[in-house]
Formats: C-alpha cells, structure tokens, sequence
C-alpha cells in the first residue's frame, strides 16, 4: 500500500500512499491532560480492565477480546476498498472501491462479490470516496475531482429500478476550489442520509494539517481553510444539479453550512435517539482523535482546537523546537509547517468540546512534557481517542444486541473501527474495534471504551445488523468479516 489512506491522509511514509490518483488525508490528536471537565463517576466505576479473553477462531483473522463472539469470513474484498453499507431493499452488502466501482455480496456470504455499478457510473470521471443508502434505498457517493491546481467535489444519487441496477444523477457538485496539492488536501467524504430521507449531510475535509497557510506552489497566496472546507454541509435529498459556491455568505443564506471546524470526519451517523455523531481525525501531531456529537450551528474547534486542546500555533511566542507533541515522523513536521505563524486568524468564538473518554481503552496520551500517559487511569478523560488512531466506521447498536452491549433511554452503544497509526511512538497503535457506551453528561457525552477486537488489517468500515457487525478491511489481503455477538 502507499503513503496515504483512503481520504484521509497519512502522516508517514510508503505504507499509506492512497488509492486512484489523489493525495488523501490523515490525522490524530493528542492528550488532554490540563483541561477535561469533571467526569461522571457512575460511568467512570464501569470504565475498568477487563480479563484477557483473547482468541484467534479463524487462522489469518483478527483477535477477539470478548467472549460469546463468533467469528466468519463473508468475503474475500482484496485491497483499497473504502467504504461499506448495507441495502434496505434487497438485504445485501455494498462495498466501494475508488478505481474498480461499487461491488454487491450476499450479507450469508452465499455469493462471491459481484460488480454492481462501475466508476465511470457512480463518479462520473471523479475519485469516489464515501457513500450511504438512504432510508429508500436510494445511494449517495461522494467523489472529488482534481482540476490542478484545484479540485472539485460532487455528489451522485443512484435511484434503484425494477432491473436491480441503479439510475445516476449528480445531486450536487461544488465549484472548484484552491487545493493544497499536498497530503493534507482531505477532500469531501464521509456521508450519512437523516431517517426521515430528508435530508444529506456531507463532510468537507480540510485543505490543511492545522491551519497553516498551503498555497499550492504559489497558486494560491495566503491561503488557509476556505468555505467549502471543514465543515458539515447539510443538502435536501431531492436535490438536483445544485451548484455550491465557495462563497461563506452565500453558502449560509442557503441554509447548507450544518457545523463548522470539523477537520476531517470521515464518518457520520446517527444514533437510535437521532443525535448526529462523527469522528473526526487529528492533526500531524500529539493531539487527540475525536468523536464529535454534531449539532446545528456548533463550531468544533479546528484549527483552533484539537480534541479539548489549544493549537499552539495560534499563539504569537509559539516555538516549534520546543513542542513535545511533534515528532520527525509526520510529514508537517519534516516540512516545517509547524512554525511561528504571527498571521494566524483569530478564534471566531466559543467551540463544542468533543465526547470524553472514561477509558479504559484508546485512551493513550500525550503530556506537555512529552512523556506517554494513560488519561484513563490518571481520571481525567481524553477527548476523544488516543492520537493517530484515525476512527472510522462508526455505527450504533440497539435491541439485538446483548445486554451489556444494548443502549437504553440514558446509553447510547456505538462501534468504531480504528485504521491505526500511520506514526509516532504511542503505544497505542488501534487497527481494532472499539464499542463505546455513550452517556449524556451535561450539555455532551462521556463514553465507556473497550476494545472488542485487535489485528485488523486497516479497518475502514461497518454495518451492523441485529447482533451481527460487519467489518470491511482496506489492507492487503482484505476480507469482508462477520462477527457474532452472542
């Protein structure tokens, strides 16, 4: 594999270099020791070590850490696939791939992977790089083109038809806009359609690791992040031909700027309750991985923020040599984008702080002094997850599943895939699964995280189903996996 994951860039080298023709963006975050609020302490009491329960039932496969999980290979999907959904109408799996299209398998595994639309079908010319079924079975993906010096984002909706195929239209595009033409361009990707199909909520990742000025060779002087770039876009599902403008005014007086200071949330959905979540991966740099409640209106910080966390580059004494969080491994470093930065932009005003980690796992960090700690057994919570896990594949659980996996009116049970760190020297290198039981505390969540499985080659993303998870690889020698949770 290259230097670069899926949409999401990578920070190191040959392993991560991504798929079809564009640079991609990755991430991470790093500990939040000085400044998380009080946590709940009757959600803390749960947060506790767990015995070793460690089994491999398929040889090749990964590791499970629970008991009464069964484990089954549906698929094998090969390398570079990016996205998985689920079909409401006809029950099967769909996985996405840049270069070779959309390709269909029987959720029993009764047929091997099949090519149901290709490329040229579901991207028309561009790099594809998210997509979701609607509540009507309807498919939505995102793709992004390159117009060098600057790309262009589009979103096509397939319609199905009595034949079993789909009847594309682009929904919406945007106009170019300035790239960085570095690794940090992160595009246009995650998507997740609201349950009553009303409405698309799209993420427009940054154009930049975090903040700094990427002008393009020159193309581009003096610029930062610009409008149609980290934020949360929200567009009716009956759109058709919609043109977004690089225009913040404009793009507010249309209504279809949702949330602002997202620096790449790769994944998004909505929990049984309806409250909208995304995580959202960090910056070249020792601060943590978040898992965001999305809200209208609310502004999550970046590049101002990351997790609970100041950008210390914002600040006009700012000394890159002295910074314990950067490490010669990632990429802006060896650039010198960390630098004094006398002409970063102001803070526009209050940020929405990201869900907390009561631990006890994914929950490694880093402190000011540079050493490694665990912030969950220290008892004040990370926000969100150990830097450079990069989460992905978010989905929500309900009845199906056993008891002390099922939300409840207070609970709400999620799962996260980690792709794993593409750098640094955190012990914490995720390529696992993660459940979180998400609480409500105050005007946020806290979150119960504990590793499911581990040995994932290069999770991407999921489907859950009752009390089955699903999840697609993107490594080489991927497989499309089925886990059972008795």
């Amino acid at each position: 594999m290259s230097n670069v994951r899926p949409q999401f860039q990578s920070r190191t080298g040959a392993r991560r270099r991504a798929f079809a023709c564009t640079s991609l963006a990755v991430i991470l975050l790093a500990a939040c020791q000085n400044s998380a609020a009080p946590a709940n302490t009757a959600l803390l009491a749960t947060a506790v070590a767990r015995p070793n329960l460690e089994q491999r039932p398929v040889a090749g496969g990964p590791l499970l850490l629970r008991e009464q999980v069964k484990l089954r290979k549906v698929a094998d999907v090969g390398s570079g696939n990016i996205k998985l959904a689920r079909s409401p109408l006809d029950g099967d799996l769909y996985y996405l791939t840049t270069g070779a299209g959309l390709f269909r398998v029987a959720i029993d595994g009764s047929t091997k992977p099949t090519l149901a639309a290709s490329a040229a079908e579901i991207a028309a010319g561009a790099n594809a790089a998210g997509m979701a079924f609607g509540p009507d079975g309807a498919l939505y993906v995102v793709s992004n083109k390159p117009i060098k010096p600057q790309t262009q984002a589009q979103v096509r909706k397939g319609v199905p038809t009595a034949e079993g195929t789909f009847a594309w239209h682009t929904l919406l595009t945007t106009e170019p806009y300035p790239a960085s033409n570095t690794q940090f361009d992160h595009l246009w990707n995650g998507i997740v359609i609201s349950p009553d199909n009303t409405w698309m909520y799209v993420n427009a990742g940054s154009r930049t690791d975090h903040g700094e000025v990427q002008h393009s060779n020159g193309d581009f002087p003096n610029t930062r992040e610009i409008a149609l770039t980290t934020k949360i876009f929200r567009v009716p599902t009956d759109a058709a031909e919609l043109v977004l403008p690089n225009d913040e005014a404009k793009l507010d007086a249309g209504g279809y700027i949702f949330a602002r200071g997202t620096r790449n949330a790769y994944d998004l959905a909505f929990a049984p309750n309806g409250d909208l979540f995304a995580v959202d991966n960090g910056p070249d740099a020792d601060y943590a991985d978040e898992l965001n409640w999305i809200r209208q209106g609310q502004h999550y910080g970046f590049p101002w923020k990351f997790g609970d966390q100041d950008n210390p580059q914002q600040f006009i004494n700012y000394d890159s040599s002295a910074d314990k969080r950067l490490n010669q491994d990632f990429q802006a470093v060896k650039n010198g984008s960390y630098a004094n930065d006398p002409s970063f932009p102001t803070a526009p005003g209050t940020f929405t702080n990201p869900v907390l980690n009561l631990g006890p796992d994914a929950a490694i960090a880093r402190a000011d002094d540079g050493s490694e700690f665990d912030a969950a057994a220290t008892g004040v919570p990370l926000a969100t997850f150990t830097p450079h896990r990069s989460p992905l594949g978010l989905v929500f659980g309900g009845e199906g599943l056993p008891a002390d996996l099922r939300g409840d009116g207070e609970t709400q049970s999620a799962f996260v895939l980690s792709w794993g760190a593409a750098g640094g020297t955190l012990s914490d290198k995720g390529q696992d699964l993660v459940h979180m039981a998400l609480r409500k505390q105050g005007d946020n969540y806290e979150s119960v995280t504990t590793q499911i499985a581990s040995d994932l080659k290069y999770p991407i993303d999921a489907v859950l189903e009752n009390n089955k998870l699903y999840v697609l690889e993107y490594g080489e020698g991927g497989a499309l996996w089925e886990l059972t949770f008795d």
